[in-house]
């Protein structure tokens, strides 16, 4: 793990409005926000600031914000007006100003997955544009140049990073943008695999895929195998898997750690509310490329 330091600048209102109590009479848990307590990713996140909460004898209140901008402020007001001790959030809104007046009042605020913009505060993240770029690199070793890019909500922080990682680990091996498909927007294992299935029924289909979403890799294996092609089409996920490492072939992915980055969070957290007022920090947590099979197909001759 590296840790990094960086400081934004703050940008105007967007004209939100948060009510909450005074900071004095706050009670004795932190707010977490997650994308969805549904998603093995959310879920991991959610069981690290837990597991360091309950180290100092306090529940968590814990909602999912379903990457929706409209949700992330609602449920922020929400934890507020409970009077929370502090955040740990997962965002989706473009910009995070709004909350530049509570944290000035005095609520420490952890910003996960997702870095904020239009406010100066802690964040924990994973290296999303490495990991990606390591995933592409390891399919063009392997001979792929027609690679086919399944990206999550182009709205989502995370997805433009895996994205440009890909992207601009092609540019480094002189291969044309055009040989590779992007394709964006993807949330869910039924419209990956609906895509899936039509990318490879093309005139030039791809021969590597990098599923940039846990549940978009479930929908590209259940397309590979709906169309007998999981030996033939090599596959990297991003997000690990359930079950990955016992499939047939096993699948190749850029794991992260759910779990250290929520427990990475909580203790910045519980540090702040303890009275440290060190500079904000960007902590960076690894990610790590495991060779199972599926990223090891070669590109068929």
């Amino acid at each position: 793990m590296r840790r990094g330091r960086r400081r934004v600048p703050a940008a105007p209102g967007l004209g939100l409005r948060l009510t909450a109590a005074p900071r004095e009479h706050r009670g004795e848990r932190p707010g977490l926000l997650v994308s969805s307590v549904a998603n093995p990713f959310a879920a991991l996140v959610h069981r690290g600031v837990e597991e360091v909460a309950g180290e100092h004898g306090v529940a968590v209140l814990a909602a999912s914000l379903d990457d929706d901008p409209e949700t992330e402020t609602r449920m922020v007001e929400t934890f507020l007006q409970r009077r929370v001790d502090g955040l740990v959030l997962t965002t989706v809104r473009r910009d995070q100003s709004y909350l530049a007046p509570e944290r000035d009042r005095g609520t420490p605020m952890v910003f996960v997955d997702r870095l904020p913009h239009g406010i100066d505060a802690d964040a924990v993240v994973c290296d999303n544009v490495d990991g990606a770029a390591r995933a592409t690199h390891h399919l063009l070793a392997h001979g792929h140049t027609r690679i086919a890019f399944l990206g999550d909500l182009e709205r989502i922080q995370t997805a433009r990073a895996r994205r440009e990682g890909f992207l601009a680990e092609l540019a480094r091996a002189d291969v044309a943008a055009d040989r590779a498909t992007v394709v964006m927007d993807l949330h869910d294992e039924e419209s990956a695999e609906r895509v899936v299935v039509e990318l490879l029924a093309g005139d030039d289909p791809p021969t590597a895929i990098l599923s940039a979403q846990n549940l978009v890799t479930n929908g590209t294996l259940r397309a590979l195998r709906r169309l007998g092609l999981a030996h033939r089409v090599a596959l990297v996920g991003f997000d690990d898997v359930p079950l990955g490492d016992l499939l047939d072939p096993p699948v190749t992915v850029v794991a992260q750690d759910p779990r250290e980055v929520g427990r990475l969070a909580a203790r910045r957290l519980f540090a702040r509310l303890d009275g440290d007022t060190s500079p904000f920090a960007t902590t960076v947590v690894p990610t790590t490329l495991l060779l199972r099979g599926s990223g090891e197909i070669p590109r068929a001759r």
